[in-house]
């Protein structure tokens, strides 16, 4: 069953091609009607963005069990059509669909902290302008038709299904929040930086700013701009291109150990100080708003709050809730156990029906060197072609050929200026859209645009498999734990955590393992690829694994 909540606020029943079936139902408590619906039929509910729809019912108390996200869905097709970054709105979708002119998307306003105020159910769904209940029942027909006639119908599918039911968890996971003590991330702040001033940087910045002029000779340097010091520097007779830390580390002189820890201190003051934590921790959690569709290989992200990057020494805040632990789960060598399910690779996939892939490589065909084999896998995933890996990758190409040509063929494809897919449909942006730089090996030099690209794509193939397979996941186990009162908390990449009773806990564990396995299978059906989770039982989330 699918129903439509229509830009007037009606219910339209609709068939699985996107006919309507019989006539609009007026909903004058549009929540209260969704709800009624959801109890009876938990049907598949068609609408524009679940951003803007879906909070507003999570403040009436209303949940669902599936939706289609318009917008998700449009950005899909039109990557697929190579048209990557044009915009998905409804009013930009069906303005394509009539051949109208289209106009940029609205910029949804950055995330506020919690405790401000927030719009109605009907202001969300009737923002669109001249978008009629005809319009949108017209443009979820065109996105059916538009998906048939994808290359793998049935895999894109199960994206858009994936990309909505994660759409609707980003949102219930804002709602619900991550469990934080602020007290005790004020104790570690205190501690790491000393109290706050009533102006300026706490007391251990200034030592060290004073520590850092006194080994560069000077005063007034200000060690937060790195223009003043890469001068500083030059002045000693070291020219560096600048002041990141394995830059640094490289540097021999006085100011570099004090430099690197006040880099340190200054993001944690900064990004997570105590103005953060008076702006985002409310009644005991931290409530980010998480973001789909932005990245180009399909990881989330997040609008204010920082929610993928809080630091190490910051987790020693998330603290479970009396009676509760956390389950925290994180994915085991993903993106290599990827590449053997994809390639098709008969060596590579027995390798991977092993707990530790690298050994299981290094014992089949490194003579032992679990180390070489790592490096052998990882070069060929993100086009690592000197030193180490020269050798190493001389071995994978003989051993594991079907493999190598896989991620060779998506790097010939990129270089050529053409677009490559994850194993579900997700398609690169063009050679012309900015690229993602998170797809590359970490410090490194940038290559030339033509190979860039093409290790671009060669990754994509790879990362954004696995961030499919992680957002299948998420979603199997947000179906098996419906009903029960744990709650999913947290979503980093290929990392999950569930907050739920002590008791609970090691059942919670076993499901979140069992949904990683059935995510696998929904993927790549019968695979020798295994896909294990290391899991941790934990008070706090600083002492998971």
């Amino acid at each position: 069953m699918l129903v439509a909540v229509l830009p007037d606020g009606r219910l339209q029943d609709l068939q699985a091609d996107g006919r309507p079936v019989g006539s609009p139902h007026p909903a004058p408590d549009l929540p209260a009607a969704i709800a009624a619906r959801e109890a009876a039929e938990q049907p598949r509910w068609v609408w524009p963005a679940t951003a803007d729809v879906y909070p507003a019912l999570l403040r009436a108390g209303v949940r669902v069990a599936r939706c289609h996200d318009l917008e998700l869905t449009e950005a899909l097709l039109l990557g697929q059509a190579g048209r990557w970054g044009e915009p998905r709105g409804l009013a930009a979708a069906v303005a394509r669909l009539h051949g109208r002119p289209v106009l940029p998307d609205r910029i949804r306003p950055e995330a506020e902290p919690p405790g401000f105020a927030q719009g109605s159910l009907f202001d969300a769904i009737s923002a669109p302008v001249q978008v009629t209940a005809e319009d949108l029942i017209a443009l979820y027909g065109d996105q059916q038709r538009r998906l048939a006639g994808t290359d793998h119908p049935g895999r894109f599918r199960t994206l858009v299904a994936a990309e909505s039911a994660g759409a609707l968890i980003a949102a219930e996971m804002g709602r619900t929040g991550l469990p934080w003590r602020a007290d005790v991330h004020d104790r570690l702040l205190r501690e790491l930086l000393g109290p706050p001033q009533p102006v300026g940087p706490p007391r251990r910045l200034a030592e060290l700013t004073a520590e850092i002029n006194a080994a560069f000779g000077t005063h007034g340097l200000h060690p937060d701009l790195p223009a003043e010091v890469i001068r500083a520097f030059a002045r000693a007779g070291i020219q560096i291109p600048n002041t990141r830390r394995w830059v640094l580390r490289e540097v021999d002189h006085p100011a570099v150990r004090p430099l690197l820890e006040f880099k340190e201190l200054y993001r944690l003051w900064t990004a997570n100080g105590w103005t953060w934590l008076d702006s985002w921790v409310r009644d005991g959690r931290f409530r980010p708003e998480y973001t789909l569709g932005n990245v180009v290989s399909g990881r989330w992200g997040a609008r204010g709050g920082g929610a993928l990057q809080v630091p190490k020494v910051i987790r020693r805040a998330v603290i479970a809730d009396p009676g509760w632990r956390f389950v925290v789960a994180d994915a085991s060598q993903l993106e290599p156990r990827v590449l053997a399910a994809v390639s098709g690779d008969r060596g590579l996939a027995r390798a991977a029906a092993a707990g530790d892939l690298y050994a299981a490589l290094a014992k089949d065909s490194f003579d032992g060197d679990r180390a070489k084999a790592k490096v052998a896998l990882i070069g060929a995933m993100y086009g690592q072609t000197g030193g180490d890996a020269i050798p190493a990758l001389a071995v994978l190409r003989r051993s594991y050929a079907t493999a190598f040509e896989y991620v060779e063929q998506a790097a010939r494809v990129g270089e050529n200026g053409g677009l490559v897919h994850s194993w579900l449909g997700r398609t690169c942006p063009p050679a012309s859209a900015p690229r993602d730089a998170g797809l590359d090996p970490p410090d490194e030099a940038v290559p030339p645009p033509g190979r860039a690209r093409g290790r671009f794509t060669r990754n994509f193939v790879i990362q954004a498999t696995a961030a499919e397979w992680a957002l299948v996941l998420l979603a199997t186990l947000r179906t098996a734990l419906a009903g029960t009162r744990a709650e999913l908390v947290l979503f980093v990449h290929d990392e999950v955590v569930v907050h739920c009773p002590a008791d609970q806990a090691e059942q919670v564990a076993d499901t979140v393992r069992e949904c990683a396995a059935t995510a696998g299978r929904m993927l790549f059906g019968a695979t020798e690829v295994r896909f294990p989770l290391d899991v941790s039982v934990v008070g706090s989330y600083a002492d998971a694994k």
